[in-house]
């Protein structure tokens, strides 16, 4: 196995997190370790409110005030300027949220095109990728609708596509399925692992739902600001 496939795609080293509220410090995370390795999918599991979206948040490398070391496809993000981490976020990441957050005023293919045009992806590659990723998640048939046009799970594929539309090493999901009914849950859940697997991407997934936790490869648990 060569360095680059035994490298992790991310590791986290004592990572913490307090918050301060009036003369009250909240010690969010108290010392968090965690690999993952290329191609894995990681499910974060925990109650509402433990602190899954701020490791989340420390991954993403979306805002700083973290004590520890976050080393992404080998770099640590501590040692990168705000320039370096953007870089770093935009080339190995990707997002997926509760919410869906698709530009209202543009239709399905348009939302997975435009992050690919943002990277300088030509505009005739960009489509080629949109059509795929919607069509491999079932909405062929919905690419120029637009978001209010679709269903809820309709919605958070698109999302899904676009996170992936950039090809990422590592997908971020906060609690993906969170905002939709069990049974649009399973099958948006289904097709994401598919998808991210066909694409050979690691993922890193909170919820709070053991049920659908158990069909990732891993399961790691947020408890009182450590993973067990």
């Amino acid at each position: 196995m060569s360095n680059m496939e035994s490298r992790p795609i991310a590791k986290l080293i004592d990572v913490r997190r307090s918050f301060t509220q009036g003369e009250t410090t909240i010690e969010v995370l108290r010392g968090v370790d965690l690999t993952i390795a290329p191609g894995e999918i990681v499910a974060l599991l925990g109650p509402s409110g433990s602190g899954k979206s701020t490791l989340l948040q420390a991954l993403g490398l979306l805002e700083g005030g973290f004590e520890g070391s976050i080393v992404i496809n080998g770099e640590e993000a501590a040692s990168l300027s705000s320039d370096g981490r953007t870089r770093l976020r935009k080339s190995t990441l990707g997002f997926v949220y509760q919410f869906h957050h698709l530009l209202p005023d543009f239709n399905a293919a348009e939302n997975v095109i435009l992050p690919q045009l943002v990277k300088n992806v030509s505009r005739s590659d960009a489509e080629a990728r949109a059509t795929h990723l919607l069509t491999t998640l079932g909405l062929g048939e919905r690419l120029e609708h637009r978001p209010s046009q679709l269903s809820g799970g309709e919605q958070q594929r698109v999302a899904v596509a676009r996170a992936l539309a950039n090809q990422p090493m590592l997908v971020l999901a906060d609690e993906p399925t969170g905002n939709l009914d069990e049974h649009t849950a399973d099958i948006v859940l289904a097709e994401f692992l598919r998808l991210v697997r066909g694409e050979g991407s690691a993922a890193l997934v909170a919820t709070h739902n053991e049920r659908l936790a158990k069909k990732m490869d891993r399961i790691v648990r947020l408890h009182d600001g450590r993973l067990e």
